[in-house]
C-alpha cells in the first residue's frame, strides 16, 4: 500500500494533466471544422442544428433518468468507502456560478481547471474562427491539431502503463472495500446501460415520429444496423448498414450521403448521455449534490465535448470526454480508471444508441428531401 498509493496517484495525475490542452484543442478543431462543413449547404446546416438540439436533449434526459434511477435504486453502501479522504471540491453559489460562466481571463480559467467557462470561451472562439478567412483559419487550426496530436502521444504513453496504474488504484479500493467494489461496479454498469437504452428509445421515437414513419417501421429498418452496432461496437463499421437502413426508410441518397458521415463523426448522442450518467453516478458515490445550475453546466459541457472527441481511441475518449464533465460538476475523477476497466459493457449500449440516433437524424433531415426508395447504399 505504501508503494501503490503514490504510484496510483502519479499515474492518475499524468492522465489528468492532458485534459485542459486536449479540451481546448479538440473543441477548437472539432467545432470550427463542423461549422466549416455547415457552410457547404443547407442540408449540412440543418443537420448540425439538429445535432446540437439532440445532444442537449439527450444529455438532459440522461441526467433525469440517472437521478430517478439512483433515487429508486441507490448506490450500494460499499460505495461510501470509495470516496476520497480529502474534501470534495466546493461549487460556487448559484449567483456566482451564473456570473462566472464567461471567464474574464481564459488563461486563468485553464490554470484553475474551471471547465465550464473554459468550454464556453473555447466554443465562442471556435465559432469565431470558422468565420475568418480560410487561409488564416487553417493557420490557426494547424498548430492546434499539432497540440492535440502531442497530447494524444502523451496519453498513449500513460495508457501503455495503464495495467500498473489501474492495479495500484484497484489495490487501494480493494483493501478498503473488500468485495464491495464488485457490487458497485455492477450497479454502475446497469445504471449507465439503462440511461443509454433510455436515450436509444427517445432517438427511435424521434426518428419515427419526426421522420414521418411509424415506430415499428423505423425499428424494422434500423434493426440490422443495430445488430451490427452491438457486434462491432463501432459506429464507423456500421455505416454501410446505416445506409441500407435509411434507404429502407425512403431517405434520399443525397440527404443520407451528407447526414450519415457527419453523424458518425460528431453526433455521438448516446456517448454524450452516458458521460452525463457517469458523472451523476460518481456524484452520488461521492455525496456531491447537483443543483439545477450544475446539471445545466454538465449537460452543456458533455454535449460540447462529445462533438470535439472525433476519432479518439476508446480508452482516450473515455477519460478525455468524461473528466471535463466531472470537473464542471465538482465531482472527483479518481475512480474513472476503475470504471474504464468495465467500460466494454456499457460501450455496447453507447454504440447502439449512437447508431440509432444517426439513423433517426437521417430520417428527420431527409423527410422533406426527394424520396428515393431504391436508393443504393454508399459504403
Amino acid at each position: 500500500m505504501a508503494v501503490a498509493k503514490p504510484v496510483g496517484k502519479l499515474w492518475l495525475d499524468a492522465l489528468t494533466m492532458t485534459v485542459v490542452p486536449l479540451l481546448f484543442g479538440l473543441i477548437l478543431t472539432g467545432i470550427a471544422g463542423a461549422a466549416g462543413q455547415a457552410a457547404a449547404g443547407g442540408i449540412a446546416f440543418r443537420t448540425l442544428i439538429l445535432f446540437a438540439v439532440g445532444l442537449v436533449i439527450a444529455c438532459a434526459a440522461s441526467a433525469g433518468i440517472a437521478t430517478m434511477l439512483l433515487g429508486v435504486w441507490p448506490v450500494p453502501k460499499a460505495a461510501a468507502s470509495l470516496r476520497p479522504s480529502g474534501d470534495v471540491p466546493a461549487l460556487a453559489p448559484a449567483g456566482d456560478w451564473l456570473t462566472g460562466l464567461l471567464p474574464t481571463n481564459p488563461i486563468a480559467a485553464a490554470a484553475e481547471t474551471a471547465i465550464t467557462p473554459l468550454v464556453l470561451f473555447t466554443l465562442i472562439f471556435a465559432l469565431a474562427a470558422s468565420r475568418i478567412a480560410p487561409d488564416r483559419r487553417e493557420g490557426l487550426l494547424a498548430p492546434m491539431r499539432g497540440l492535440v496530436d502531442a497530447m494524444l502521444v502523451i496519453v498513449g504513453w500513460v495508457l501503455w502503463v495503464a495495467p500498473l496504474g489501474v492495479f495500484a488504484l484497484a489495490l487501494q479500493v480493494g483493501t478498503s472495500t473488500a468485495g464491495g467494489a464488485l457490487g458497485v461496479l455492477a450497479h454502475y454498469v446497469i445504471t449507465v446501460a439503462a440511461c443509454c437504452l433510455g436515450v436509444t428509445l427517445l432517438a427511435l421515437l424521434a426518428g419515427a415520429l419526426l421522420g414521418g414513419r411509424g415506430p415499428l417501421a423505423f425499428l424494422r429498418a434500423a434493426a440490422p444496423a443495430q445488430a451490427v452496432a452491438v457486434s462491432t461496437q463501432s459506429s464507423l463499421a456500421t455505416l454501410p448498414a446505416m445506409f441500407q437502413a435509411v434507404g429502407a426508410l425512403g431517405v434520399s441518397e443525397a440527404a443520407s450521403a451528407v447526414v450519415l458521415p457527419l453523424a458518425v463523426a460528431v453526433f455521438r448522442v448516446a456517448s454524450a448521455a452516458a458521460n452525463v450518467a457517469v458523472t451523476v453516478y460518481l456524484a452520488h458515490v461521492h455525496g456531491v449534490s447537483l443543483a439545477a445550475g450544475t446539471v445545466a453546466a454538465l449537460v452543456l459541457v458533455a454535449a460540447t465535448v462529445s462533438v470535439a472527441a472525433v476519432g479518439l481511441p476508446a480508452q482516450v475518449s473515455f477519460f478525455a470526454t468524461i473528466a471535463p464533465v466531472c470537473v464542471a460538476a465538482g465531482v472527483p475523477v479518481g475512480l474513472l480508471p476503475l470504471l474504464l476497466a468495465v467500460e466494454s459493457l456499457p460501450d455496447l449500449f453507447r454504440t447502439l444508441g449512437n447508431v440509432t440516433g444517426d439513423i433517426a437524424a437521417a430520417a428527420i433531415v431527409g423527410r422533406n428531401a426527394p424520396v428515393s426508395p431504391a436508393a443504393s447504399p454508399r459504403p
